[in-house]
């Protein structure tokens, strides 16, 4: 079935950097697109950044642009969400989610502080 398992989370400074990953299996990868989403208390459910199944083409939302960077790597049915100069309003439960199968990984927590 359908899986996606993040990794990477963790506590980290403002200014600080975060690299997360979320491996896939269950399905074909490189013929999906993929999104990062996250959730943090008392706010809704934001999405991220979304990539292409092959041509690499990604969206952000302007609270990250410049910041983060979504990437995948097919051969590792791998996506990547590269996050630099945090800031403590990042601080969320961060996931990765394939729209073509409406599926959801458990989340991995992403805390921004000093």
């Amino acid at each position: 079935q359908v899986q996606l398992v993040e990794s990477g989370g963790g506590l980290v400074q403002p200014g600080g950097s975060l690299r997360l990953s979320c491996a896939a299996s269950g399905f074909a990868f490189n013929r999906s697109a993929m999104s990062w989403y996250r959730k943090a208390p008392g706010k809704e459910r934001e999405l991220v950044a979304n990539i292409a199944s092959t041509s690499g083409s990604s969206t952000y939302a302007d609270s990250v642009k410049g910041r983060f960077t979504i990437s995948r790597d097919n051969n590792k049915n791998t996506v990547f969400l590269q996050m630099n100069s945090l800031k403590p309003e990042d601080t969320a439960i961060y996931y990765c989610y394939t729209p073509r199968f409406n599926a959801w990984g458990q989340g991995t927590q992403v805390a921004v502080s000093s």
